[in-house]
């Protein structure tokens, strides 16, 4: 035979470690390790699932309350929020009490109606908050439209001394439309309807 028919093989050393095999590694050494990894993965699972559980169950209870004040129908026993005050230009005086009030929007045009009781000083500061004054209100008159008192069941009986006042502000800010039962002066039962068109 000759040399070509016989490819050759260059020589190749062991690697070391070849015929050893590796050492078993130690149980402990192997647990803690799967513990860390499992640990690792729990925790990058977990902590952002655990925080969408907990911002949807925010949002939700959120949406409900939302939900509740819009479907909400009549006036409401408490105060509305600053933000609404604000808006509808309603600066209910801090010494309000009794204060309801309810909110309704459509296309045409958003309305918050509010009544609360408070003192003659109490009635000087929200109408001058209001940018208008006690000498506005006109006796004996009742401005509040029919379709209002139906919205709110308010009801403007006789033999009370009632007085009025409409304060119509540029656009977009809202009008308001105030009335007064003034038959204890000491103190007055304020009813007003702020209405905004865009």
């Amino acid at each position: 035979m000759i040399a070509a028919e016989h490819p050759v093989v260059p020589h190749q050393s062991e690697s070391p470690g070849d015929g050893e095999g590796k050492p078993p590694e130690d149980p402990r050494r192997v647990f803690k390790r799967r513990f860390i990894t499992a640990t690792i993965i729990v925790l990058l699972i977990g902590i952002p699932a655990g925080y969408l559980l907990i911002s949807a169950g925010q949002s939700r209870r959120s949406g409900q309350g939302k939900a509740e004040e819009a479907s909400a129908q009549g006036l409401r026993e408490g105060w509305p929020s600053k933000m609404q005050r604000r808006i509808f230009e309603i600066p209910i005086p801090g010494n309000g009490q009794g204060v309801q009030y309810y909110e309704t929007n459509n296309w045409k045009a958003s309305r918050m109606y509010a009544k609360f009781r408070t003192t003659s000083a109490g009635l000087d500061r929200f109408l001058s908050g209001m940018g208008t004054g006690r000498a506005a209100l006109e006796p004996d008159t009742i401005d509040i439209s029919q379709r209002d008192i139906k919205i709110t069941g308010w009801s403007f009986g006789a033999g009370e001394r009632w007085a009025s006042t409409t304060h119509r502000n540029k656009k977009p800010r809202p009008t308001q439309t105030v009335t007064v039962n003034m038959t204890d002066p000491a103190s007055p039962v304020v009813y007003v309807v702020s209405a905004a068109t865009p």
